[in-house]
């Protein structure tokens, strides 16, 4: 407990699934937490559960909008209005859009990349000034397997991945003089509401997760809770060698070469 004592951290997308736990996981551990989330009543909702869960939680709910700059940067004013300069960002906010490439939208394009990528960006360039100031901080991206490995029929959304791979490095080692850490977690399969919502929406929803353990070497998929504990470890000064990194949790899935 108190890993993260004294420190304010900031977690887009922070309303439900992965995003929730790390707020979580970082309440428990002694961080003062911003949830930004585009979701008002679902990020109101966690932070009443946080408030309820760990006893003396610093904790703030703000609407934001991950593809604005401008509402991602009024998420960070916000934060350091409340707890005090911010010690640690996690960029969690993402959407799957799956699309054939040669039947794929503008639009749909343009929504994936605004959202998994440019919103990735946004974050880090309104938190990384306060931390280049200070000479200190740390900043986690939720990447993916998708970052690495590649799904027929998942187009675009692998390559959105690849690219918060391709940006954590670069701000890694760009802002690394300064004692400013950018790494990256890549979640292979984790049971949140979306991957529930898909397995419900199969013909046989039973069947469609049995297929899914049965892909898993740990033949069980991840839980959100062991994503949040990665991206404490990387927030935490347990970790300050750690940088222009990424960090698998997937039990091993993307290790093997075929089925």
């Amino acid at each position: 407990m108190n890993r993260l004592a004294g420190k304010v951290a900031l977690i887009t997308g922070a309303g439900r699934g992965i995003g929730a736990a790390i707020a979580h996981a970082f309440a428990r551990e002694g961080a003062a937490v911003v949830l930004a989330e585009l979701d008002s009543e679902t990020a109101q909702h966690t932070a009443r559960e946080i408030e309820t869960a760990h006893a003396g939680a610093r904790v703030l709910a703000v609407c934001t909008d991950v593809t604005q700059s401008a509402s991602v940067q009024q998420a960070v004013d916000e934060a350091q209005r409340s707890f005090g300069p911010l010690d640690v960002l996690v960029n969690n906010a993402g959407i799957n859009v799956f699309c054939d490439p040669l039947t794929m939208t503008d639009d749909d394009w343009r929504r994936c990349f605004a959202v998994d990528l440019d919103g990735v960006w946004n974050g880090c360039r309104a938190a990384l000034p306060g931390m280049v100031e200070r000479g200190r901080g740390s900043i986690v991206n939720i990447a993916s397997t998708h970052s690495f490995k590649i799904i027929a029929g998942c187009f675009p959304y692998p390559v959105a991945k690849h690219g918060v791979i391709g940006l954590t490095r670069a701000l890694g080692i760009e802002y690394a003089p300064r004692n400013v850490r950018v790494n990256a977690i890549a979640p292979g399969y984790i049971e949140t509401d979306l991957t529930r919502e898909w397995w419900d929406n199969q013909p046989d929803p039973a069947a469609a997760r049995q297929a899914t353990l049965d892909l898993q070497p740990m033949k069980r998929i991840g839980r959100p809770d062991e994503v949040a504990m990665t991206a404490v470890f990387l927030a935490s000064d347990e970790a300050p060698f750690i940088n222009a990194s990424c960090i698998t949790v997937d039990g091993g899935r993307s290790v093997l070469y075929h089925d």
